[in-house]
């Protein structure tokens, strides 16, 4: 059955994307996903939507082509009710002097111009229905961990970007809020972990600085991000929810 409420998740393949799908359903959101890369993930993350009762679509989409992106938005009939921005390269943990100017350029690219381009094509739909922009950043950028420049830099615009919407926007009954993460057990994590780019001793060192001695999961992300997607944040916008375990503190 359909509520009429539907989100938008850019990047609902990944560990992270699928787990706000999931929880989107679950409050009562169809949901359309899109991938690049890993359609099993889509379609898996598309029949946990459907399992839960709610209707669910994928679409292969490259955030590097801008016509994709507006075109993907225009060919979704009906009311847009929440777009959550879950999409994001993989990020090397490098220190600043040894990234060239030509990698920077690349994520960056990536990362803040795809959210410009999801931004830019669905704020229309969003001002129709009042409906409300989630994307996700980084606790780095209330501590900055070494090594982790290539994520945090990007991610600072992305969260002046969900700043600029809440301002600008919330004639429109429009919300914009960003969910940012600490360390998440999740998709890249145990991709760095694996290339060992993130090493035992790091990861003990992590789990000492943060309070609650853990990381996070990605089923606590879908949850962060459906509470700022739906109803029960209705009166808040231009916000950072932390999610990281006391990381910041």
């Amino acid at each position: 059955m359909s509520s009429g409420k539907r989100a938008v998740v850019i990047g609902g393949s990944g560990g992270v994307g699928a787990a706000i799908c999931a929880a989107l359903a679950r409050d009562g959101f169809d949901v359309a996903l899109t991938w690049r890369s890993n359609r099993r993930g889509a379609t898996a993350a598309a029949e946990a939507v459907r399992a839960a009762g709610r209707r669910a679509t994928t679409a292969q989409l490259d955030l590097a082509d801008d016509g994709a992106v507006s075109a993907l938005f225009e060919g979704l009939a009906g009311p847009i009710h929440a777009v959550v921005h879950a999409a994001g390269p993989r990020v090397p943990q490098q220190h600043t002097g040894a990234i060239t100017p030509a990698e920077f350029r690349q994520i960056v690219d990536a990362d803040l111009h795809g959210f410009f381009a999801v931004v830019h094509a669905a704020l229309p739909r969003l001002r129709t229905s009042g409906g409300a922009l989630v994307a996700l950043s980084t606790a780095g950028l209330r501590r900055h961990p070494p090594g982790d420049v290539l994520s945090t830099a990007p991610k600072a615009a992305v969260e002046a970007l969900v700043r600029a919407v809440a301002r600008e926007e919330g004639r429109f009954g429009v919300r914009a809020n960003a969910v940012a993460l600490g360390v998440i057990e999740t998709g890249m994590f145990h991709d760095l972990v694996e290339s060992e780019e993130l090493s035992s001793e790091w990861l003990v060192a992590a789990r000492k600085n943060t309070p609650l001695r853990r990381f996070g999961t990605a089923d606590e992300v879908g949850e962060a991000a459906a509470f700022l997607a739906g109803p029960r944040s209705s009166y808040i916008t231009g916000q950072v929810l932390s999610l990281d375990g006391g990381y910041g503190i």
